[in-house]
């Protein structure tokens, strides 16, 4: 509590009332009448201070101090934000944990590798680089993807986890560079039409490698429809179309 002091003023009004008695009903020609009604006055003050005190008021704190107390509450606030963005971002790791830890740090190459083809794809401004670069990004995520899924076909990917895709960053990265040097010089011009060159089958690579993931289903797929065909054949069904009939219009095969 802070405290105030209201002075008061009717001790000066008494001491101009005093003044002004002495102006109307008595002389004021010489020193001594000055010094009489000076003497009047200082003592019609000392009785008005005392009869009319200063008032003193309890005051709550000043409004300067209010601002500061508002300012500290987002400081208090902003460890608990960061708090619970640190808890969000665990969450998310948890979440791509799939407790085998081959296949966790394989996420996590997956992650590194993705992160690094979108910078730079920001960075390249080729038109074609970058929609080729998209492409690998597309289809890294469904090649590792089906691996987690499938852990078997780990390695079949080893190669493309060893040498490919780390190669293929090792490329972007340097045409990146020399695309950012500003000049057109003879190695610079040379090496970027290499890469650019060298794309087309750098994406090929890639898309082989996301279809031989899946030659086994292929290759079980086919052999059930051969074996079905081969059942069909044996009941004289051989010929049967989808809902029809066969070509003797023998009897008919709902499916």
């Amino acid at each position: 509590m802070a405290k105030h002091i209201k002075r008061s003023v009717i001790p000066i009004y008494l001491i101009g009332g005093v003044w002004l008695v002495f102006a109307l009903f008595f002389s004021l020609h010489t020193l001594a009448d000055y010094a009489l009604c000076a003497v009047v006055s200082a003592a019609v003050f000392v009785v008005g201070k005392a009869v009319f005190p200063d008032r003193v008021y309890q005051m709550p704190g000043e409004q300067v101090e209010q601002p500061e107390k508002k300012a500290e509450q987002p400081r208090r606030e902003e460890p608990k934000q960061e708090k619970k963005q640190e808890e969000k971002k665990q969450e998310e790791k948890k979440q791509e944990t799939t407790g085998d830890p081959e296949l966790d740090k394989l996420i996590q190459e997956r992650d590194r590798a993705v992160s690094e083809m979108r910078r730079l794809n920001d960075s390249i401004e080729d038109e074609t680089i970058s929609a080729q670069i998209d492409h690998l990004e597309e289809v890294t995520r469904k090649i590792i993807g089906e691996v987690v899924k499938q852990p078997k076909k780990l390695p079949q990917i080893r190669r493309f986890l060893n040498y490919f895709l780390p190669t293929t960053l090792k490329i972007l990265n340097a045409y990146d560079r020399m695309d950012s040097a500003g000049i057109a010089g003879d190695n610079i011009s040379t090496t970027k039409a290499k890469v650019e060159n060298m794309m087309g089958t750098i994406v090929q690579a890639f898309d082989k490698q996301l279809d031989a993931l899946y030659g086994e289903e292929a290759l079980d797929i086919s052999t059930d429809i051969t074996v079905m065909e081969n059942l069909l054949a044996q009941e004289g069904l051989g010929g049967m179309t989808m809902g029809g009939s066969s070509k003797e219009d023998g009897p008919k095969l709902e499916l």
